[in-house]
This record gives structure tokens, sequence and C-alpha cells, in this order.
């Protein structure tokens, strides 16, 4: 089944946008989000949460959660992801945050190449997050949930610059945990952590 996006847009099908944030950190979970717009109130700006500045997600993030007719955010530990591996356990996530939902939706549309297995019919949209809105939603909350609690970490494990880089591998980051060592948060399955293991 390919999905005729722009059709969809002229239905009041209940779409659930599907997305994760943080599959390529060292540290942290992955976080995911599922969103049915209401297509009633449209919210203008919407857009891979990538491609959006900081503040321009914070606000997008608070006006999604305020107008959507339902989200969820969902998560796989760094636990695991180390015993999933980052792959299934982003599909165990997607799948919490689908079943999560208070309203059912007709239709599942996640980003990327493959859907996690829930009850609904689902497609895999490449690029979804800049081709579907309620996956740019998806992709927004998502990053805004996962960097708050990424600068949380930041006070909890100092010395390793999680506010600036959010777990992912920068050279201030490699140099911190060869320096400081590994935390509890560490995804001791990915090589960088593994090697000082």
């Amino acid at each position: 089944m390919t999905v005729d996006l722009e059709y969809l847009k002229s239905t009041k099908v209940l779409i659930a946008g599907v997305d994760e944030v943080g599959r390529g950190p060292l540290a942290g979970p992955v976080v995911t989000a599922a969103v049915i717009l209401d297509p009633d109130n449209p919210i203008i700006g919407l857009n891979d949460s990538k491609k959006l500045t900081e503040k321009k997600r914070e606000v997008l993030a608070l006006e999604i959660k305020e107008k959507a007719l339902c989200y969820m955010i969902a998560r796989a530990e760094f636990s695991e992801i180390d015993s999933l591996n980052i792959f299934h356990a982003t599909l165990l996530a997607m799948q919490r945050a689908v079943m999560g939902l208070s309203i059912k939706p007709e239709l599942v549309l996640v980003d990327g190449k493959f859907c996690p297995e829930i009850p609904y019919t689902c497609e895999a949209i490449i690029k979804g997050d800049s081709k579907v809105a309620a996956i740019s939603a998806a992709s927004i909350i998502a990053k805004v949930s996962r960097d708050s609690e990424m600068i949380k970490m930041d006070d909890v494990y100092p010395g390793y610059g999680f506010a600036k880089h959010k777990g992912y591998p920068t050279k201030v980051h490699i140099e911190a945990l060869e320096n400081l060592g590994i935390t509890a948060i560490h995804r001791r399955s990915f090589k960088p952590v593994k090697k000082l293991l």
C-alpha cells in the first residue's frame, strides 16, 4: 500500500504520526512520539524538528500539546537499547507511543522505513517528518522532550557536556568519556563506549 498524501490532506482520516529521536547518541534513551492532529485546528510552521531552531521547536511543542486531539511520548531506556539493539528498541518505543494514545488512529504513518508491531494499518514514509504534518509534530515533541531530559542529565553528570551535545558522539563527549569514564546512562553496546569497558 502506498499512501496518497495529497488525498489524505483533504480527508478527515484520523492519522497518527510517529517519529523518534536519539538513535545516534552514546547516552540516554531513544524517545518517540505519536500525535493525532486536529484537522479543524491546524498548526502553522510544522516541519522536521532538525530544520527548526530550538526556540521554534519549544514554541511549537506547546502548541502541538494544546491543539492535538491526542499525543503520547514514549521511550526505550539505554538498558533496553543495549539488550535489544537500537533498531528493535526504537520500534518498541514507537509501539509504546502508538498504544498509549487515548484515541484509536485509523492510519499510522511512521517516519523512516519500518513500522512497529501495532494492530493498526501502518505505513512507513521516508522523510515523512517533512511530508506529513502529524509526523513533523511527533518529531518536534519527541525532540523537545529528549533534549530537556539530557539538559537535566548535565547537572547529574557534570563535565560531559550533555546540555550541549545531548549525548551525541561529539569530540567533547568522546574526550569526556576517556577522561571521566562511563556514566550509568551510557549505552554500553555502542562502539566508543564499549571499547572503554
